[in-house]
C-alpha cells in the first residue's frame, strides 16, 4: 500500500480504544522488523524518524526505503518525523514525503509553542493534510542526545491542554503523565498519571500519544551486561500500565529503547560466541528476527493486532 496519512489511521483506533505502535528505525534492518512485523500481525503500524536519525541515513534514503516497503504489504503503513524541534524540520519531511509529523515545542514557554505548532499545522495541512502531533508538558530522560533534567519536567495540565489544542490546531498530543525517554524510566514503582490520562481525552477527544514508552526488557538488559555491557538499574512500563493508559485514551505508543536493547543484546551474544565470524549478515539478520519478535508481541499488547 502507498503510505497511509496518520490521521487516517487514528480515526478507528480512537474509536475502538486501541493503539498504534510507532516504532523507530534508523537503517534497513530495524524499518523491514516493523513493517514484517505489521504484515504478519495484521496491524496498522508507524515507522519514525527522529532528526538524528535522518542525519544518520539520509532523507532521501530513508523515505525510499519505506515507501518501497510500504507498497509491498498489505497493512497501513505511516511515516512520521518523531521530536521536530524546528518549523524546517517540519517542512523538510512535509515536503519528503512524511505522512506524519511532530513538532516539539514542549521547552518553550507556552505561548511560544502555541505559536510555534501552528505553523507546523498550517504547513503540514495545507501539503495533502499531513497529521501533526505536538507535545505539552515535559518528559525526563534522553531525546536523542540532549539530556531532559528531572527538575524541567512537568506533567500536561487538562485545562491548558484544551487551549493549547484549540489554538495550535495538531491532531494529536503527547502528554506528559509519569514516563521518560530512555532505559531509566523510574527508580521505584511506575508512577504514570492514568487519571490525568482520562481527564484530557475526556476534555479533548483526539488521540493522545504516550512517549517514553518502552518496557526495558529484563532480559535483554541482563544479556547485555553478561555480555560485556554495562546498564544497571534500568526499568519501564509493566503490560499493565500499557493497558491501562490505553483505557483511559492512549491511541499512540512511542517504543524505541526496547528495540535497541534486544538488538545490542543478540548482537553481543554473536559476537561473543562467534569470534571467526565476519559475515555481518549472520549478525544483522538475527538481530533483525528478535526485534520483529519484540515488535508483535508490542502489538498484540497495543491491541493493534487483527485491527488492518
Amino acid at each position: 500500500m502507498p503510505l497511509e496519512i496518520l490521521g487516517k489511521m487514528y480515526e478507528k483506533a480512537n474509536r475502538e480504544r486501541y493503539a498504534i505502535g510507532q516504532f523507530n528505525f534508523s537503517n534497513l534492518e530495524f524499518l523491514q522488523s516493523a513493517v514484517e512485523a505489521a504484515e504478519e500481525m495484521k496491524s496498522p503500524v508507524i515507522v519514525a524518524l527522529s532528526t538524528g536519525a535522518i542525519k544518520y541515513g539520509g532523507i532521501k534514503n530513508l523515505v525510499a526505503l519505506t515507501r518501497t516497503m510500504a507498497e509491498q504489504v498489505s497493512v497501513p503503513v505511516a511515516l512520521h518525523l518523531d521530536h521536530g524541534e524546528k518549523l524546517d524540520d517540519i517542512k523538510r519531511c512535509v515536503d519528503a514525503g512524511f505522512t506524519s509529523v511532530m513538532i516539539d515545542g514542549s521547552h518553550h514557554p507556552l505561548e511560544e509553542n502555541i505559536a510555534l505548532t501552528r505553523q507546523a499545522a498550517d504547513y503540514a495541512h495545507s501539503h495533502g493534510g499531513i497529521t501533526v502531533e505536538a507535545e505539552l508538558g515535559r518528559l525526563g530522560g534522553i531525546e536523542d542526545d540532549i539530556k531532559v533534567d528531572e527538575r524541567d519536567a512537568r506533567l500536561t495540565d487538562p485545562a491548558e491542554a484544551v487551549r493549547f489544542v484549540k489554538e495550535s490546531g495538531c491532531d494529536a498530543l503527547a502528554v506528559a503523565v509519569g514516563t521518560s525517554h530512555g532505559a531509566y524510566k523510574f527508580k521505584g514503582e511506575n508512577r504514570i498519571d492514568f487519571e490525568r490520562i482520562k481527564s484530557i481525552k475526556q476534555l479533548l477527544g483526539i488521540p493522545l500519544v504516550l512517549h517514553g514508552a518502552s518496557s526495558v526488557d529484563a532480559e535483554s538488559v541482563a544479556q547485555i551486561n553478561q555480555y560485556g555491557g554495562k546498564i544497571e538499574g534500568a526499568k519501564g512500563l509493566d503490560a499493565e500500565s500499557y493497558t491501562r493508559a490505553i483505557q483511559n485514551g492512549i491511541n499512540k505508543v512511542n517504543i524505541d529503547t526496547d528495540l535497541r536493547l534486544k538488538w545490542t543484546a543478540v548482537l553481543r551474544k554473536l559476537i561473543a560466541e562467534k569470534p571467526g565470524e565476519f559475515d555481518p549478515r549472520k549478525f544483522l539478520g538475527p538481530a533483525r528476527d528478535a526485534v520483529k519478535e519484540v515488535i508483535k508481541q508490542k502489538m498484540t499488547l497495543l491491541g493493534s493486532a487483527g485491527k488492518a
